[in-house]
């Protein structure tokens, strides 16, 4: 029988300023590029004071939170577990989500003070690099914690930058041992590099003796392993989780079923912004698993997913358009592993 939820979120609640600059700004504000960093307020006002505000694009955002949109625009269920505040940024959020069509209960659990926020700055090069004010949202807890509603999912799917506050890995670890208690299967995204590399310990008691599934990147899977072979990378995480999904940019991604490898092919894109694209990944890969798709046919739907949209308020804004662009190239995609140029 089929449960109520595919997929049960939990992740910061944050709305995300999305601005294009030139690789000359990140290097005049120090800004480390392609990465997340955590920032205050007033940091974040220095920088939009010398950008353009009215080509600024916004929308909800969180890294769990996109993949459980991702979710439901595919047609599946989403739950989605964060902390806004009761202000204009928070009802942003909120009418988001609802608009998206995942269910939450963020509206009964407000905290006081603002709503997180998030600067995405995208480069010529597709590369987004992001400037994080958590807000309310490093107060996220256990409190926050939906247990009724975690039961009734087939995964539950946590997001790695909940190693930021204690509050909120506390929020991720008790979700996971609730998850595995009631049979939920549990997935986990690295999210960042900085991630792993700085809150290893953090990431750790999150997977615990181990996960079901945990998705990652290239560059975060060999940090992970602390090595430089991805082969090697590999072999790490199979003694952490039974399954994994690694994302290879244009390369496609690599996946583990926990029997058999399995090679999705990448396909050359003119990109526009690739900020949100791992996130659709997880959404739509775990939405196929739940309905009962292998992980080769749910790798290749997700792979292709990735392609469609060019910017990341397209991606969570049209999805009557995304979705008429799955169902035309979905079927060539599973049956062509050639790489090709997408340019549609």
């Amino acid at each position: 029988m089929s449960k109520q939820y595919d997929v049960y979120g939990v992740g910061h609640a944050l709305v995300d300023t999305v601005l294009e600059v030139e690789d000359s700004f990140l290097e005049r504000f120090e800004i480390p590029k392609g990465t997340m960093s955590l920032v205050d307020g007033a940091r974040q006002q220095e920088l939009l004071s010398h950008l353009p505000a009215e080509k600024a694009l916004q929308a909800c955002g969180g890294s769990a939170a996109n993949s459980m949109i991702a979710v439901a625009q595919f047609g599946g269920r989403a739950f989605h577990v964060g902390q806004v505040a009761e202000d204009d940024t928070g009802e942003v959020f909120i009418r988001d989500m609802r608009a998206n069509g995942v269910d939450h209960r963020l509206d009964m659990h407000y905290a006081k003070g603002r709503t997180g926020r998030c600067l995405v700055l995208v480069t010529p090069d597709a590369e987004r690099t992001m400037l994080t004010n958590l807000g309310v949202s490093e107060q996220v807890g256990t409190q926050n914690l939906r247990p009724t509603e975690l039961n009734l999912a087939d995964y539950l799917y946590v997001e790695g930058y909940l190693v930021s506050s204690p509050s909120a890995l506390g929020l991720a670890v008790q979700a996971v041992a609730e998850g595995r208690k009631a049979g939920v299967k549990t997935s986990l995204t690295f999210s960042d590099i900085h991630m792993v590399r700085h809150v290893r310990e953090g990431m750790e008691s999150i997977i615990g003796p181990g996960l079901d599934l945990i998705f990652c990147n290239e560059n975060e899977a060999l940090e992970y392993a602390e090595t430089d072979d991805l082969s090697e990378a590999k072999r790490k995480l199979r003694t952490r989780c039974q399954a994994y999904a690694i994302t290879l940019g244009p390369r496609g991604a690599s996946l583990f079923d926990g029997d058999k490898e399995i090679e999705i092919p990448g396909r050359i894109v003119d990109a526009k912004d690739t900020n949100g694209a791992g996130d659709l990944f997880a959404g739509v890969f775990l939405r196929e698993l739940a309905r009962g798709a292998g992980f080769e046919k749910a790798g290749r739907l997700a792979a292709l997913a990735i392609l469609l949209p060019t910017q990341r308020t397209k991606l969570l804004k049209s999805i009557v358009s995304l979705k008429n662009l799955f169902k035309r190239h979905s079927s060539e995609f599973l049956t062509n592993g050639g790489v090709r140029r997408y340019d549609e």
